[in-house]
């Protein structure tokens, strides 16, 4: 028998503002990144779409659906489609589109991808399934829940049964010249606080060297992103970058074999000069768009992580 860990009450709180951030964004969150003609072109559902095409299965379950943005791009696949998420009205809203499809009110439920319950399928539904996505959610788990996530995703899927994971390039940061490549210089790569204890009568020119560090990178940018109706927007709750390198070391510990790292939302220069070439930006980025391209470590701001349960 699985052993369910205590809640953190840490995680609880992170849980509460993300569910308030998107408590009000339930009804316009697809149209705003996928259909919003000012947005980037959703790529990812393309890659979802081919990976759960090519796995062979017969049913899915969708951990951190939303609005059923990614479930409705896979509904010519002819599977039986599951789906929780945290936020109630995101559930309404799943259920709504989703009964179009066919997709009974049951089949869509509210839970958190950090409690193993949350995984287990209604009454009725097969005990595991052939496939399980979990997109734009692990951006929003705690650092200490990861592995748990994952571990809970490997435990819904079937003996060689697809899991895909979707998170934000942390790698990216080393291309955007801005305040993500600063925090990442000095929390990832510098160790601040060994130097500074170390320094000793150098400790003034130090601190001058960490000031002529901050000097080369755009640190106002990009703007904080609010949320609506006086809600925390994206920026201002637990909104996670993720390394490639070690999340693939993590779900390949965690249990998965053919794990395949494909990224996505190329940028063909740093993002703070889209504004000087909007057009050739965006066109050139697009035309970038290769999962498998190793500029894709650097040059794309998120990536799927994709494997079979061993």
């Amino acid at each position: 028998m699985t052993k369910v860990p205590p809640r953190d009450k840490s995680a609880e709180s992170a849980e509460a503002a993300v569910q308030s951030c998107y408590s009000t964004w339930a009804e316009s969150y697809f149209a705003d990144y996928y259909e919003n003609a000012g947005a980037y072109p959703p790529v990812h559902r393309k890659i979802v779409h081919d990976l759960v095409a090519a796995s062979g299965a017969r049913t899915l379950l969708d951990a951190g659906c939303g609005p059923a943005s990614m479930l409705r791009s896979l509904v010519d696949l002819d599977l039986a489609l599951y789906g929780f998420d945290l936020t109630h009205e995101m559930v309404v809203e799943a259920r709504k589109v989703m009964a179009d499809h066919g997709v009974a009110p049951a089949q869509l439920w509210q839970g958190s991808v950090a409690d193993l319950a949350a995984f287990r399928p209604p009454a009725g539904s097969p005990a595991l399934f052939d496939a399980a996505i979990c997109i734009g959610v692990l951006p929003h788990v705690p650092a200490a829940l990861d592995e748990q996530v994952i571990a809970n995703l490997r435990n819904a899927v079937r003996p060689g049964g697809l899991v895909a994971i979707e998170a934000r390039n942390q790698l990216f940061a080393l291309f955007t010249l801005n305040r993500y490549s600063h925090d990442f210089f000095l929390n990832e790569l510098v160790d601040r606080d060994a130097l500074r204890r170390r320094a000793g009568d150098d400790a003034p020119a130090l601190d001058r060297a960490f000031d002529e560090l901050a000097a080369r990178f755009r640190t106002d940018l990009p703007p904080i992103r609010k949320g609506l109706a006086g809600e925390p927007g994206y920026d201002e709750v637990l909104s996670r970058t993720h390394n490639p390198l070690v999340l693939k070391e993590h779900f390949t510990a965690a249990g998965f074999s053919d794990v395949r790292l494909l990224f996505y939302h190329y940028h063909c220069l740093p993002p703070m000069l889209e504004a000087e070439v909007p057009r050739l930006f965006r066109a050139e980025s697009v035309a970038m768009e290769d999962p498998s391209d190793w500029r894709g470590y650097f040059m794309a701001s998120a990536f799927i992580l994709a494997g079979n349960r061993i």
